[in-house]
């Protein structure tokens, strides 16, 4: 399944149309253009109605944030990791960079815009709250209690991985990196290996 494929809700209800209608605002104009106005002619209502289903706007993109985190988490779940630690976190930031890439806005709206319940380091991510980064929680531990890396604090390593995976994609995407995106993508797994040498045993 693509992330283009699973972040395109079903028609099956208003709300869900709404909620399409969006994310298709999103993409294509970004995040200032995601009004209720606009959503609702796309969908083909009055503005009032899209208030039964979502309060104000602020719902709305948190309704587009969630359905993308979710669908960002199920592909990371789905992959089949192999290899070693540094490649099975590689994969992973891999589903990351690339829903940065195919998807600029959402990435931005998900990852760089204050939210209300916006999950905060270190208080959700330590609970476990976070299902796009408890694989590489888990990942760390096994690969620390199999020895291949030195015992640390999971969680922190983690959330610097995700610092580096973040910042990286930032700068590219805010035009600081004058590379192509083959180039970029090569910078982005050069930067992961040295940090992940500094790691092993």
């Amino acid at each position: 399944m693509s992330l283009a494929d699973s972040l395109t809700p079903a028609k099956t209800s208003t709300a869900a149309s709404i909620l399409a209608a969006a994310r298709a605002l999103l993409d294509e104009e970004g995040l200032a253009a995601v009004a209720m106005r606009p959503v609702a002619e796309r969908v083909g209502i009055t503005p009032m109605a899209i208030y039964r289903h979502y309060a104000d706007r602020a719902s709305l993109l948190n309704a587009v944030a969630d359905a993308g985190f979710e669908e960002l988490s199920a592909l990371v779940l789905s992959l089949h990791l192999n290899g070693d630690v540094e490649h099975r976190l590689m994969q992973v930031g891999e589903v990351f960079l690339e829903t940065a890439l195919r998807f600029p806005n959402l990435y931005e709206l998900m990852f760089l815009v204050p939210r209300e319940g916006a999950r905060v380091y270190p208080r959700d991510f330590r609970a476990g709250h976070s299902p796009t980064f408890n694989p590489t929680v888990q990942l760390l531990e096994e690969s620390m209690s199999a020895g291949e890396l030195r015992t640390d604090d999971p969680v922190e390593i983690a959330f610097e991985l995700s610092a580096l995976s973040h910042g990286l994609i930032v700068l590219y995407l805010g035009g600081r990196v004058a590379q192509s995106e083959e180039e970029f993508r090569s910078l982005y797994q050069r930067c992961f290996r040295r940090y992940f040498h500094g790691l092993r045993l």
